[in-house]
């Protein structure tokens, strides 16, 4: 009898989970990070989001050999104008999030990021002339029945939760069209933020109200370390998904939204009616259709050499 042994995982691949996983997790945690912050305006922690993101990111360019593709991509008129939208998307979905967090609305961006997969092949056949195969439509359809239940049954329009997937959408949909990695193409989005982020902040500090130097040191602390909170995620993202396969990404992008979920329930006590129940319920059938139609599209497609 021929005993067979299983193949050990591929070292890139353990490599990539090593890097990825945190990436999910730290997205997915994070609204406990700006849940410290809820006595600073969400519009100002977003302006220091922006500038201190930005001082991080420039000797991590430098350090990853991505000074030339920077300095190209601020060069070139077209690229430029195109990380200009996408840095306008990029902030009001940042500002939005932050908002929704200290707001009490962690259960909506939890909804938000859920339905994002299914926003993106959405806008995909929108505005890429990409086709829906079966699965797709049928998990796509129940997202939609998903939202109108929750509209009605809990009265509610989730409109923190369509905001949010679609600003990220359209957001990923641009930037594809962007020739410049994730560093180097964050680094020019959040310069292009910083300058009038910083105008802001210093016109708060002369009216006195601004919270940096002003509350306490664990503020001042906190408000810088939004970097790591935007900057380091991204990094660990671009590493794992160069070693991952995209239906392995696929999946583990539900972290993010499952962590948010969990924190939203257990820990910050937010409420969970039987409508939002069962539309969470809806949500999580979609994306396991969705799921299982990406592996088996991926797993027949045909390898190019």
């Amino acid at each position: 009898m021929t005993r067979h042994t299983p193949s050990p995982i591929p070292r890139d691949s353990l490599a990539g989970l090593a890097a990825a996983v945190p990436a999910y997790l730290i997205w997915g945690l994070s609204p406990a990070y700006w849940k410290t912050l809820v006595h600073v305006p969400a519009f100002e922690i977003l302006m220091h989001r922006m500038i201190w993101s930005f001082v991080f990111l420039v000797p991590l360019v430098i350090v990853l050999k991505q000074w030339k593709e920077l300095k190209e991509a601020i060069t070139n008129t077209r690229t430029l104008a195109i990380l200009t939208l996408t840095t306008v998307i990029v902030g009001g979905n940042w500002f939005l999030f932050i908002w929704a967090i200290n707001s009490g609305h962690i259960l909506q961006t939890s909804l938000g990021y859920y339905i994002n997969p299914l926003v993106n092949v959405l806008l995909g056949m929108i505005f890429l002339g990409e086709r829906l195969r079966p699965l797709q439509a049928v998990a796509v359809g129940l997202a939609a029945i998903s939202v109108t239940y929750l509209t009605l049954g809990y009265g509610t329009f989730p409109w923190v939760a369509l905001a949010l997937a679609v600003t990220f959408g359209f957001y990923a949909l641009i930037r594809k069209v962007a020739p410049v990695g994730a560093a180097a193409g964050l680094t020019i989005e959040t310069l292009l933020l910083s300058l009038p982020a910083a105008a802001y902040l210093f016109y708060l500090d002369m009216l006195g109200k601004g919270a940096f130097l002003r509350v306490d040191t664990r503020t001042d602390l906190l408000l810088m370390g939004a970097a790591l909170v935007t900057a380091l995620p991204l990094l660990l993202f671009t590493l794992g998904a160069r070693r991952l396969p995209l239906a392995t990404m696929g999946f583990l992008q539900y972290l993010a939204p499952s962590c948010s979920f969990v924190l939203a329930v257990t820990v910050y006590e937010e409420s969970l009616a039987i409508p939002q129940i069962l539309s969470f319920v809806l949500i999580w059938v979609a994306l396991l259709i969705f799921s299982v139609d990406s592996v088996r599209f991926y797993r027949n497609r045909p390898v190019t050499r």
